[in-house]
């Protein structure tokens, strides 16, 4: 269960996974993403931001393209699930929003995620 639906909230989704270095979604991100549809239709007037980050590692520029792209990847699942694209947006911010130190494996391992920001409750 998650936190309680407020606009503003932002929430982690731990269980996206992708390729290395891909923007391919992993057959384990399924669930998670069921489960973000279920959200959806269960609340009809949420808007939200799917937001992609990356840890430091690599071009600035690469790794905002992959943040964008794995932030697109998320998004069209979504639609494709027949949630509407109007309530949702992708973006991706590479390694410009760190959650940790990008000094060891640990923390570039939690700044590589994907997270959703209620933009409208």
């Amino acid at each position: 269960s998650l936190v309680p639906i407020e606009a503003g909230q932002t929430i982690r989704l731990n269980s996206i996974f992708f390729e290395t270095e891909s923007s391919i979604l992993e057959q384990e991100s399924m669930p998670e993403l069921e489960r973000m549809v279920k959200i959806m239709n269960d609340h009809t007037s949420l808007k939200i931001e799917i937001s992609g980050h990356t840890d430091e590692v690599g071009s600035s520029n690469d790794n905002f393209k992959l943040s964008e792209a794995r932030a697109l990847a998320v998004f069209d699942n979504l639609v494709g699930r027949g949630l509407p694209k109007g309530r949702i947006v992708a973006k991706g911010y590479g390694e410009t929003k760190p959650v940790a130190s990008n000094e060891t494996d640990e923390g570039r391992r939690l700044n590589r995620r994907v997270e959703f920001t209620i933009l409208k409750k």
